[in-house]
């Protein structure tokens, strides 16, 4: 059961936005202060990843743990009310994400994809800087 009415509970998911989500701007302020240069959610590519790094040849997917069903991670709560619902959209969600990186892969791009979790305060100084590490990573394995 629901704790919210139709109305309120329309109001909050309203307001979730797609792009330019807090999570996405960490990433990309911590990635600019570190020389690198990107483009935003580019729409002519597979799944429009958050950030395109094309000198490096690698994308980056920022998720919500819940809207992409981060296994295991305690912000992924199924709902309890609308199951069939949310279940169908979410295993859609699941599925083309999977489509969408396996389409991005055989293209040549390094796809990396940082849980929104990772970047809580007592994880987000290791995650930014696997992240970095592992786009330099990429570009090194491009250039061999």
């Amino acid at each position: 059961m629901d704790n919210h009415t139709k109305e309120v509970r329309s109001y909050n998911m309203s307001q979730i936005r797609s792009t330019n989500t807090k999570p996405e701007e960490t990433v990309r302020k911590y990635l600019f202060s570190k020389g690198f240069r990107y483009r935003k959610n580019d729409k002519h590519l597979p799944g429009k990843p958050d950030i395109v790094l094309k000198k490096y040849k690698t994308l980056i997917f920022v998720n919500g743990c819940f809207w992409h069903c981060h296994e295991g991670c305690p912000k992924y709560v199924f709902p309890k009310s609308n199951q069939e619902y949310w279940r169908e959209k979410l295993d859609r969600n699941k599925k083309r994400d999977a489509e969408n990186i396996s389409k991005l892969e055989n293209m040549g791009w390094n796809v990396i994809t940082v849980w929104e979790c990772e970047l809580k305060k007592d994880k987000l100084g290791y995650t930014l800087e696997t992240l970095a590490d592992a786009v330099r990573r990429g570009a090194n394995n491009e250039k061999r």
